[in-house]
């Protein structure tokens, strides 16, 4: 569905990715994952169109994402930036709609099916009775929450999410990657950028390991989360146990 051939991307001469080959699975939830640097979400800018890459190619179903049309695009893909400016006094309701923007015609007008995704999506994410709040008045996980219903309203086959659980306590990330789930179970392809690595292994189908701009390994937690890798990867010393809620694979420092 989306894959990447001997991709390469730069900062100037710095090179930052560096002939990755890659597909993400349909359907499922990946987590790029790796240290600080290694080029995660500079991949996901990439796989978004946002970062133009220096070689190789990215495809969405065997099409180079440069030859698609941006409005056609983004009704195929959404990302959601580590950081995002909200507009001043925009309401939670009005920043939600924007995400039908790749739907609408040039007035940009909603129509009452686009008022009726953007209700359902601001109930799914808890944020329904903030409907009328401007979003810079509201905490930060109130914010991640409307930003995510903006996405949800877009209804894009996959959904990139860039290290969304940033600045956020332990009770609003859980929150954030159930919602998470909740799109993946309506059916969308989730890619997410994700540092805390027991969260991904819990709540994540596939992983993909970078390193310096590098693959280093992708697959299931069970495949993939070693103390091998640990050690190879994160410079962590690292026992792996079984998580006695999701029996997904755990790391315990040592």
């Amino acid at each position: 569905m989306l894959s990447v051939q001997h991709l390469q991307v730069a900062y100037g001469n710095n090179v930052i990715i560096d002939d990755l080959n890659l597909s993400i699975p349909k359907g499922k939830i990946t987590a790029l994952i790796g240290p600080n640097g290694c080029g995660k979400s500079t991949l996901l800018k990439t796989l978004a169109r946002i970062n133009k890459a220096k070689s190789g190619n990215v495809l969405l179903d065997n099409v180079a994402l440069e030859q698609i049309p941006t409005k056609q695009l983004a009704q195929r893909l959404s990302l959601l930036p580590q950081i995002h400016t909200t507009p001043e006094g925009i309401s939670v309701r009005k920043l939600v709609g924007y995400g039908r923007a790749p739907y609408t015609s040039h007035w940009g007008k909603l129509t009452a099916d686009d008022q009726r995704i953007v209700e359902q999506s601001m109930a799914s994410t808890g944020v329904t009775d903030l409907a009328d709040t401007p979003v810079d008045s509201l905490s930060g996980g109130q914010q991640q929450r409307a930003w995510i219903a903006m996405i949800m309203a877009q209804d894009t086959d996959i959904v990139m999410l860039d290290e969304p659980t940033t600045y956020l306590d332990l009770s609003h990330q859980i929150d954030l990657m159930n919602l998470m789930h909740e799109m993946n179970r309506r059916g969308k392809t989730v890619i997410v950028v994700l540092h805390d690595l027991n969260q991904a292994c819990r709540y994540c189908d596939h992983l993909v390991v970078l390193e310096k701009g590098k693959l280093i390994a992708q697959g299931s937690p069970e495949q993939v989360f070693t103390e091998s890798l640990l050690q190879q990867v994160f410079n962590l010393d690292a026992m792996i146990i079984s998580d006695p809620i999701s029996q997904s694979p755990m790391c315990i420092a040592r």
